[in-house]
């Protein structure tokens, strides 16, 4: 069961940094898509990004690190 919600933090901690990597995309104005978002070329949302990144890694991490322990 442990290592199932380790997995689930993994794949969790994932989603969350490629969706970050994309806010920051597009806040940043490098991914202009979809044209009619209201979250292209604003800065706010390359910082929510980061942060959302940093939080996936972060699971990451902790799944990670209870599979070795």
């Amino acid at each position: 069961m442990l290592r199932f919600l380790l997995a689930i933090l993994t794949v969790i901690g994932t989603l969350a940094v490629l969706m970050g990597l994309l806010w920051i995309g597009q806040g940043l104005g490098i991914v202009m898509w979809p044209a009619s978002s209201f979250m292209l070329a604003d800065k706010q949302w390359a910082i929510n990004g980061a942060i959302l990144a940093g939080f996936g890694l972060l699971l990451i991490w902790l799944g990670r690190r209870g599979r070795r322990g």
